[in-house]
């Protein structure tokens, strides 16, 4: 299955969270083009802005030892999205992010992959506090990092104006 990273696998009751694939690429590159949720942000970006993010995912697993895995849906095996963790250059902290394909949305997944990969963030990793920077007008994620006991102050990201940080604590999924 030409996986490019060593990333474990995990499970939860719908979905297997695993590293990326060649074979995802052309779902990634859809929901980088043309997702309602990417052109509502004013985000879409072309399929080589595409192909640089992924590679950047790759990437983050063989530098960091940690980055974004797929979701895959058990019952279909399609790819549904990505939820993993980020740090970038000049990032303070760790990142928990998540991105869903339009197949997947509304359909609890980014709740659930991201509880999974929590606890695997506190257990594999030792992390005890992940951050979220999530866009002050976008309310689905907000309600996301809500459900996952995340919180913010208002406070915005350096890195990126437009978002807030939110602060999940990790000792607990």
């Amino acid at each position: 299955m030409d996986p490019l990273t060593t990333a474990p696998t995990l499970k939860t009751e719908r979905l297997i969270l695993r590293g990326p694939r060649r074979a995802d690429l052309p779902a990634f590159t859809r929901f980088v083009t043309s997702a309602p949720s990417i052109i509502a942000q004013d985000e879409a970006g072309s399929p080589e802005d595409a192909w640089f993010g992924y590679m950047i995912g790759v990437g983050h697993w063989h530098w960091h030892g940690f980055g974004f895995f797929v979701l895959e849906e058990q019952a279909t095996g399609q790819p549904m999205g990505r939820v993993g963790l980020l740090k970038h250059v000049h990032w303070p902290d760790v990142e928990l992010a998540w991105h869903l394909f339009e197949e997947g949305e509304g359909k609890g997944y980014a709740t659930e992959a991201a509880r999974a990969v929590k606890t695997w963030a506190h257990d594999a990793l030792g992390l005890d506090r992940l951050h979220s920077y999530i866009d002050v007008t976008n309310a689905r994620s907000q309600a996301v990092a809500r459900r996952l006991g995340a919180t913010t102050d208002g406070t915005r990201a350096a890195h990126e104006p437009e978002a807030e940080v939110w602060v999940h604590p990790v000792d607990t999924p």
